[in-house]
């Protein structure tokens, strides 16, 4: 294999092009101005893509790789530009989003003197990531970047970082492309254990097929369908396993949880054996664990062993690869047919149409959330990305919004990250070149509202619509229903930001709306504009997100209607 001389910066360059990445994300600063460099050099195979903060920076290369599967790629300095990085590597942590992180780091010989903008980022990083390194030697660099592409796609993904000196980034060695490195090989579930779940199944009369975050990241929407047809079982999901399965098909339940829909929750509640593919089981979804699920027998499929158990113990734990497992299972599979269990699903759903037709019609006066969202889904074609912030707005986008692709949905699950959303728009467009509507809340557009003018710079398709209800809306609501309407510091009427001004500020046009009229005009006007358009839609600031299930509730707990003193 030829090899040549190169420096451990170029080296950097060479690799990540030797890995198949040809978009980053990043910001310059001295101590990787050298990478820097050979990125410049290197132009025409690598594309470099400047935001506004390191943190936009991270949550665009985890939108890139939720839309595409593949890893994104994030460039920051030392010391602050590392740290800044914090935020977007714990997000991705902990909704598995594969990513490699490059951080550059002051002389070796300077480590431990509190040199300028020296950090140990490598410590501060360990709890959220799956794994890190120090390069202190230029001859193990490339082969560290390349085991480092290997983790954080491997097995359950996730983000991982690499900190490079700045003397390794000047030494110089041979280098030698090797070209993509393939996952770690997986372990296989045991037959018996594939069996036990088969078993199961073929004698299940309520089956419930749980998809969350593993099979979002694994692209199995059509094998689920067909595992569902062949043993007539429904589907519910996490908010994380949001997009994988068509809103329109029949089967499918929609979210469930403390703010999923009532079919998807009672089903899951009423099932005798669930399928949980890739899923936590974390208490947003589960509500009182000693009352989850009382009927089910429970099968886990998942990709890590500390995932079995953790939060709610099953009757058969199968650790591997899950499109393989779930393959082997629906093989296996008898067709079934429940024709009482379709009777209890669909009045699980009428009631569900009930309630919520009753909660939309004590929503307030002028923008309701589902007159906004219907109009979304009118416009929007199913390869339109969908990304958010978090708060209410994130909660109607999973209740309303109409997926038909998969991966067509950017949001922060685990770590609920208020900002995340323009930054992800951005890594998603890049990433799918598809058109991208942003919903966000006037809470959480404000944290990195900056990034607009990484938007405009590049001219991304976004139209970003702030649900504008000068509260902080989620909170608002939790201080209503559990602290007597205390509503300690989350009012942001005092608050004059213009946003319309703020869009213009940064050179993309906005336009304010109170009506459902004037969203419609200016959605369409959005909708349609070549780059990033703003629409500020004022939104009465008592609205709820219903149903709710309470903090450690059960299914007969969930709240379906705005209480009398609200």
């Amino acid at each position: 294999m030829k090899t040549a001389k190169m420096t451990g910066a170029r080296i950097v360059i060479e690799t990540l092009i030797e890995q198949g990445i040809t978009d980053v994300f990043g910001y310059p600063g001295s101590q990787v101005l050298d990478i820097y460099d050979e990125l410049y050099k290197a132009g025409d195979r690598l594309h470099h893509y400047l935001t506004a903060h390191e943190q936009g920076a991270a949550h665009a290369a985890d939108g890139y790789s939720r839309v595409t599967g593949k890893v994104g790629v994030v460039i920051a300095t030392s010391g602050p530009g590392a740290t800044n990085l914090v935020t977007g590597i714990a997000t991705a942590m902990l909704d598995s989003i594969p990513m490699v992180i490059i951080t550059g780091n002051v002389a070796t010989s300077l480590i431990g003197r509190d040199s300028f903008q020296e950090i140990n980022i490598t410590g501060i990083t360990m709890p959220i990531t799956k794994h890190n390194y120090f390069v202190s030697d230029v001859n193990e660099l490339a082969d560290t970047i390349r085991e480092a592409f290997q983790i954080a796609k491997s097995g359950r993904p996730g983000p991982v970082l690499v900190d490079i000196p700045k003397d390794v980034q000047v030494a110089e060695c041979e280098f030698a492309p090797v070209g993509i490195m393939p996952c770690f090989e997986q372990h296989e579930a045991s037959d018996s254990l594939i069996d036990e779940a088969v078993s199961m199944l073929n004698n299940a009369e309520r089956p419930y097929i749980y998809i969350g975050g593993g099979a979002a990241g694994s692209d199995m929407t059509d094998s689920i369908i067909a595992l569902a047809e062949k043993i007539d079982a429904y589907i519910g999901c996490t908010f994380m396993g949001l997009s994988v399965i068509p809103t329109a098909y029949e089967r499918f339940l929609g979210m469930q949880g403390m703010h999923g829909l009532y079919a998807s929750s009672m089903a899951n509640r009423e099932a005798d054996v669930i399928l949980g593919v890739g899923v936590r089981f974390s208490d947003r979804a589960t509500g009182n664990l000693s009352d989850y699920a009382p009927h089910a027998k429970i099968i886990q499929l998942d990709t890590d062993l500390a995932e079995i158990n953790k939060n709610v113990q099953v009757d058969v734990g199968i650790i591997g690869n899950i499109v393989s497992s779930f393959m082997r299972i629906m093989m296996r599979c008898e067709k079934r047919f429940h024709p009482d269990w379709t009777d209890q699903i669909n009045a699980f759903k009428a009631k569900g149409r009930e309630i919520r037709k009753i909660a939309e019609a004590t929503m307030g006066s002028g923008i309701s959330p589902k007159t906004l969202f219907d109009h979304i889904n009118e416009i929007k074609t199913n390869d339109t990305v969908i990304s958010t912030d978090v708060g209410q707005h994130q909660m109607w986008t999973a209740q309303y919004v109409r997926f038909a692709e998969p991966r067509r949905f950017a949001s922060s699950g685990g770590l609920g990250t208020m900002g995340y959303g323009l930054g992800a728009s951005i890594g998603a467009h890049i990433g799918s070149g598809s058109r991208v509507v942003l919903i966000t809340g006037d809470g959480s557009f404000g944290m990195n509202l900056n990034e607009l003018a990484t938007a405009v710079t590049y001219n991304i398709p976004v139209t970003i619509i702030v649900m504008n209800n000068g509260v902080l809306g989620m909170v608002h609501q939790w201080q209503t229903y559990f602290y007597d309407k205390r509503y300690s510091a989350t009012s942001l009427a005092a608050r004059k930001t213009d946003f319309v001004k703020v869009a213009e500020g940064f050179g993309l046009p906005g336009k304010k709306v109170s009506t459902i009229d004037e969203f419609r005009s200016a959605f369409a006007e959005g909708y349609a504009h070549e780059g990033p358009f703003l629409i500020d839609a004022v939104i009465d600031s008592d609205e709820l997100v219903l149903p709710m299930m309470p903090p450690g509730g059960a299914g007969d707990d969930i709240i379906t209607l705005r209480s009398d003193n609200y």
